[in-house]
This record gives structure tokens, C-alpha cells and sequence, in this order.
């Protein structure tokens, strides 16, 4: 029996690109420079971005409904598996971005969290029906192509 349909894991996904583009908003709304600011503008547009993306994979894949011992169970337990993800045990994107020292220091929490979502992403691909791992699978090069961006842009801030 599988736990998961990979409509489920999409819709995670969507949760966690919205808080993630609720953090470099903040980021922005709080950085003492042009360049700072342009790479977590850059950062948030992505992550709406990955939004649409999660969002057009959605159609064509279908809805699942478990047996509840009553209404709203389910969607109550997806919600608590989406909250425990490092982006949500936290107070706020917000008040994330209030703790952040730097740019450097952001941008290495930004990395901190895209590696949780692809850590989150391969635990959940186990728990697929084989037939929709490859919708998985997409999350995974999404989130992999976010990790390696970051990456970039905080050795370009080191130079």
C-alpha cells in the first residue's frame, strides 16, 4: 500500500515555494544593498516560478481520497508532514529573515533549506506508486537546479 500520490507530493511542493518566496521577500525587503537585493528579488521570482511549475504538473494527475474517520483527517495529516519541513518549523519567513547576519548568512540558509525539500522529496519518491515516481522525480531536478543557482550566487558574493 502506498502513502502518498504524487499529486500529494506536488502539493507540498507548492507550500514550501510559497514560504520559500515569503523568506527572500523579506530578505529583500531588508538588504542594505542593490546587489543583495536583486539576488533575493531573483531568488523569490524563482521560487514563484517553481510555484507555477508545481502548479501546471498538478493537472493530469489524479486526485486521491483516502478513507477518513472524519472530514478533513487527511488533509490535516498532509498539512502537519508540510509544516515539518525546515521552512515551516520556524516562526516565519519573516522573522527568518530577521536572523539572518548577512547576505551570506542568507544565502547559506537558502541552500539549508532547498537541500531539506530535495532530502524531503527523496524520502517521499519511496513512497509512491513506481508509475508516478517520475512526477518525483521532476520536483527533485527543479529543486537540484535551485540548490546549484544558490550556489553560484553565493560564491559570486564572495568575490
Amino acid at each position: 500500500m502506498w502513502f502518498f500520490r504524487a499529486r500529494e507530493i506536488v502539493e507540498f511542493a507548492r507550500q514550501i515555494e510559497q514560504k520559500g518566496q515569503q523568506f527572500y521577500q523579506a530578505m529583500a525587503g531588508k538588504a542594505v544593498n542593490d546587489r543583495v537585493k536583486e539576488i533575493m528579488l531573483s531568488l523569490a521570482a524563482e521560487e514563484k516560478e517553481h510555484e507555477a511549475i508545481f502548479t501546471r504538473m498538478l493537472t493530469g494527475l489524479e486526485d486521491y481520497n483516502p478513507p477518513e474517520t472524519y472530514p478533513g483527517e487527511y488533509e490535516e495529516y498532509v498539512r502537519a508532514l508540510v509544516e515539518g519541513h525546515m521552512f515551516n518549523r520556524e516562526p516565519s519567513p519573516e522573522v527568518l529573515a530577521c536572523r539572518a547576519g548577512g547576505p551570506g548568512e542568507a544565502l547559506d540558509m537558502a541552500i539549508g533549506f532547498e537541500k531539506d525539500s530535495l532530502i524531503f522529496f527523496y524520502e517521499l519518491r519511496q513512497l509512491v506508486p513506481e508509475a508516478e515516481r517520475s512526477t518525483v522525480d521532476k520536483l527533485i531536478r527543479e529543486e537540484q537546479k535551485h540548490v546549484r543557482r544558490l550556489a553560484l550566487q553565493r560564491r559570486e558574493l564572495d568575490q
